[in-house]
């Protein structure tokens, strides 16, 4: 399933997941930090992955389409998961 959000949305959600959020991701889904960190943007290809990240330019730092929402929606839950315990 395919998602289309703004650029600058995917960082803000990257900007607001707890401490040990990206390593927490990566553990549970079996790839590398840098394959997490280069869905929310990243560009290190060395030691990571792309995730089915396409960038277009546009308004709001661009359009970004996610080919696969599983890291996505796990960052979705781990907010909400925060925002619970407070």
């Amino acid at each position: 399933m395919t998602k289309t959000i703004s650029f600058n949305e995917l960082r803000r959600i990257k900007g607001s997941l707890p401490e040990g959020s990206i390593h927490r991701i990566a553990d549970e889904l079996n790839v590398t930090v840098q394959t997490v960190r280069n869905y929310f943007g990243g560009t290190d290809y060395a030691y990571g992955k792309n995730c089915g990240l396409h960038i277009q330019p546009g308004p709001d730092g661009g359009i970004v389409v996610l080919d696969d929402t599983t890291i996505y929606d796990m960052a979705i839950k781990i907010l909400e998961e925060a925002k619970n315990k407070e």
